[in-house]
């Protein structure tokens, strides 16, 4: 059986190829100099210094351990760097999702994450297909801005424990019930925690005031844990809640599924599917 091409089909499957061919591969035929290495490499490094401690911090608000934000991270962050289709484009975690992965990991574990990110994918390419991102645009914008605005205060409720040194464990997902939690566990209050985290902000706040060109949220974690480290604060760390790290890629792996369970995730798929529709287009953030 032939399958080359006929002339007609010609131009529309070079088409095809033209845009499925990852912009990585484009600039490498285009030619790729050691000027322009450079520059990627410091544009790289630049992306890390902030996206990795970013990466472990939505983690660990998500529901997950920071050693799952950091390997989501590296891998994501190639994917998308080796596949996209945009020279200039940084991938990296969002606060979006926070709420959405933490339901999901609370009801379905983390494998059930797994396959609700899969699902969405599908989903998102169903839509790329079908020319449904252009519905984006009947989205009211004011339907935006509070939906972003409601997911930041429920972030920073979910880090007012941690803030405060209590005992996170038993805390629920919802607003009202953090909120009360925390009332209930207010006794627990660790002082060498409060003044740790307040003097982070502080600090990130001025640096990105008066030094914007140096990356405050790394200069401010690595003093901060210098000085954690050097008076010996007993103030909860990242070994101390989640254990050793195990520097090493998890062997891949297909999450366990079933007909009931990918209808039981349909609708955080959803979900995340649309936030993911919504963070991408430049006219909504």
């Amino acid at each position: 059986m032939n399958f080359t091409p006929s002339a007609k089909a010609k131009p529309v499957f070079a088409q095809i190829v033209q845009i499925l061919t990852p912009e990585l591969i484009v600039s490498l035929r285009q030619g790729y100099s050691l000027t322009r290495l450079r520059h990627d490499a410091l544009a790289g490094i630049t992306v890390a210094i902030i996206a990795l401690p970013l990466a472990m911090a939505l983690a660990i608000a998500s529901g997950a351990t920071p050693q799952q934000g950091l390997v989501t991270g590296v891998i994501a962050g190639f994917l998308i760097s080796a596949l996209g289709g945009s020279r200039y484009v940084v991938g990296g975690p969002t606060g979006a999702f926070v709420v959405v992965v933490f339901n999901v990991i609370q009801q379905h574990g983390y494998d059930g994450l797994v396959l609700a990110t899969l699902l969405a994918g599908l989903m998102l390419i169903t839509a790329g297909l079908a020319r449904l991102g252009s519905w984006i645009k009947y989205i009211p914008l004011p339907v935006i801005t509070g939906f972003t605005a409601g997911i930041a205060v429920i972030i920073a409720t979910s880090q007012i424990g941690e803030l405060l040194g209590l005992d996170p464990h038993g805390v629920p997902g919802d607003f009202i019930g953090k909120v009360r939690v925390y009332v209930d566990r207010i006794d627990q209050l660790n002082m060498n925690a409060l003044a740790v985290g307040c003097g982070t902000l502080a600090l990130m706040v001025a640096l990105r005031r008066w030094a914007t060109r140096l990356p405050g949220p790394l200069i401010a974690l690595i003093i901060a844990s210098a000085i954690v480290f050097a008076l010996a604060l007993p103030v909860p760390t990242i070994g101390s809640r989640f254990g050793d790290f195990q520097f090493a890629l998890p062997a891949p792996h297909w999450p366990a599924w079933s007909f009931a369970r990918v209808a039981d995730l349909f609708p955080s798929a959803f979900t995340i599917a649309f936030l993911a529709g919504v963070e991408t287009d430049p006219t909504l953030v």
